[in-house]
């Protein structure tokens, strides 16, 4: 219970320090909101009367913390403002943009693992072998590639010379959103969603090498070779519950590199997430959007980070409460008591 108020309390301070953080970013920007969406000619041939109001109406003018005090009282009640770019309440913006996010990341978060796992226990089997090098010369090649750079490669190859996936966008161009069919969203979904998960199949694997290692190295291993089981067998009925649960916990921390790599692939690709609409809040000034992204960003890598602290404690025990470990404590006690 503890633990959980201590999470809850962190939680609570991240919010606050993100929003705080968001808008003064916002407010520190030289960029002129007023400016930077009406168009630099459509500015210039404006009357000081109607740049005035638009300046009132994006809140140029306004203190920093006037401002500020005046969303967080509002989102005490669950209204994150309006999206002055998007002209739509926050939470509306933010509620479409997170699906076509969230399909994505949950595709490239899934494949990279089931790869990352299946790489990193083939290169352990073949230790020292061609296999082995070329695993590892993948993942210390990904591990250095700048994602737009995967991105724009990949876009160039198989969208402008092979043709066979789409430019970009989540939907055909010119197709009504009730025509839109399932197949038509996963076209436009693989190919941003392979880029992303190529990125993030390095730590995976290489941490997944070094762990399946160590279990082919371990006694027990070692017994059930001396009886006669192929390497497959041993992998499958020793090995996996020893490399599934540490893989899964570092799946799970590694959602915020997830979720960044998502901003600048969804630049590239032009999907219409949370990524995209985050550049645009930050490009245009809009304060409330950008504080509404950045805050469901945070939540997600929070919630991700929490799972896999909650994993370690399962799978290590030596990290629970010491209130939790009697079997641990009453052989200190013994130790202790023989000792003196």
């Amino acid at each position: 219970m503890r633990f959980f108020a201590g999470q809850l309390f962190k939680f609570i301070m991240l919010m606050v320090a993100v929003s705080m953080v968001s808008f003064a970013l916002v407010s520190l920007s030289p960029t002129d909101p007023v400016q930077m969406n009406v168009g630099q000619v459509a500015y210039l041939n404006m009357s000081e009367a109607k740049r005035a109001q638009l300046a009132e109406y994006w809140g140029v003018n306004t203190p920093l913390w006037e401002r500020y005090a005046h969303w967080a009282s509002a989102a005490l009640h669950g209204d994150l403002g309006t999206s002055l770019r998007y002209n739509a309440p926050v939470v509306q913006v933010i509620a479409t943009r997170f699906v076509n996010s969230a399909a994505l990341m949950s595709v490239a978060w899934l494949t990279s693992g089931i790869f990352g796992l299946l790489l990193g226990i083939l290169a352990a089997v073949r230790r020292g072998g061609w296999l082995d090098r070329a695993v590892k010369a993948y993942c210390f090649l990904l591990a250095s590639v700048p994602t737009f750079w995967l991105a724009l490669l990949v876009l160039i190859v198989f969208s402008v010379w092979l043709g066979i996936f789409p430019l970009g966008f989540s939907v055909p161009i010119g197709v009504a959103p009730a025509d839109v069919t399932l197949a038509d969203t996963l076209h436009h979904l693989m190919l941003p969603a392979l880029t992303l998960s190529v990125v993030g199949v390095a730590n995976i694997a290489l941490h997944t090498r070094e762990k399946t290692i160590d279990v082919l190295e371990s006694d027990y291993v070692r017994f059930a070779r001396t009886r006669g089981e192929s390497t497959a067998t041993i992998i499958w009925r020793h090995g996996l519950r020893n490399l599934a649960l540490p893989a899964l916990t570092l799946q799970f921390a590694s959602i915020s590199e997830i979720f960044g790599g998502s901003v600048l692939v969804e630049q590239v690709f032009s999907y219409p997430g949370l990524g995209q609409a985050a550049v645009t809040a930050g490009l245009g000034g809009d304060a409330a959007l950008l504080v509404g992204i950045a805050l469901i960003s945070a939540a997600t890598v929070f919630g991700g980070n929490l799972i896999a602290n909650l994993l370690y404690r399962l799978i290590d025990p030596r990290m629970r409460p010491a209130s939790r470990r009697p079997a641990l404590n009453l052989m200190r006690r013994k130790t202790g008591a023989s000792h003196e």
